[in-house]
């Protein structure tokens, strides 16, 4: 592992509380935990925002949560947990996007910091004090980021395309 320096240490701090803060975010979707509507709750909130089939929507966006943060907070396969975050998190930002971008109006910006430091992560890596390292980096390779990064823009562009068809839909289906 050789010397730690501060920036290992600061690099450690920001993965894990965003890791942290993401996997929980994750296990309210899931699992109801900490005040969350657990799967059947978030699948019926999902529906009503346009996200179709909600109950595979809200598994998708949990497990990317759930899974993508504890492995930011752990260091461990860090480009694809970055990547889960980062898309979760780009798909979220859309969606507040109406309300400005400030949170404390509903806007975009919480999502938009988790998602950019996550992204920031899988191009950094996650230093010296994690998992990767101690696996000498056999699921943190270069090209793994590279492709994982590349997976983000497309896979945003599917949810959020997808949402806008079914919003779509329910508004023709309304005035009709």
């Amino acid at each position: 592992m050789g010397c730690v320096r501060a920036g290992d240490v600061a690099v450690l701090a920001v993965r894990v509380g965003v890791g942290a803060t993401i996997f929980a975010h994750g296990a309210q979707k899931l699992f109801g935990w900490f005040g969350g509507g657990g799967l059947e709750g978030t699948a019926k909130g999902f529906e009503g925002m346009g996200y179709r089939p909600g109950e595979s929507t809200a598994l998708a966006a949990g497990l990317s949560e759930a899974a993508g943060g504890a492995s930011l907070a752990l260091g461990l396969a860090t480009p694809a947990g970055a990547a889960a975050v980062a898309g979760a998190m780009g798909v979220a930002a859309e969606m507040h996007s109406g309300n400005g971008f400030f949170n404390t109006e509903g806007g975009l910006e919480y999502p938009a910091l988790i998602g950019l430091t996550a992204a920031s992560i899988a191009v950094s890596g996650p230093g010296r004090i994690s998992l990767d390292e101690l696996t000498c980096h056999v699921l943190d390779r270069p090209w793994m980021r590279a492709a994982a990064l590349a997976a983000v823009v497309p896979a945003v562009g599917f949810v959020v395309a997808r949402r806008r068809r079914a919003l779509a839909e329910d508004a023709a289906a309304e005035n009709a």
